[in-house]
């Protein structure tokens, strides 16, 4: 069973996610951010699920969840995972130090 650690940039990208949607619809912006959070909670039992970060040295993975990409960190021990950011599919995540 794997640990859930949020980074502060994780917590930052849900923040403006949920901004950005509230703005039209706060409902559909707290159902995306509940979403994301539920999706991140199967880690827990799998923390391998979602598919290797080719870009990285690092052992980071993917996770999908409707257009978002949810990026994470595997602890060496695999005994936890840290949650790096939540980027939209639109945005060029190579961009972004991971």
């Amino acid at each position: 069973m794997a640990a859930i650690n949020w980074t502060e940039e994780s917590f930052r990208w849900l923040e403006d996610i949920y901004e950005y949607i509230a703005a039209d619809d706060p409902t559909a912006a707290a159902k995306t951010v509940e979403g994301i959070y539920k999706r991140v909670q199967s880690l827990i039992d799998f923390p391998e699920m979602g598919q290797r970060y080719q870009f990285s040295e690092r052992h980071i993975r993917i996770l999908l969840y409707g257009h978002y990409r949810i990026a994470y960190l595997v602890n060496a021990n695999h005994e936890g995972v840290n949650i790096l950011g939540v980027f939209h599919e639109a945005l060029d995540i190579t961009k972004y130090e991971l």
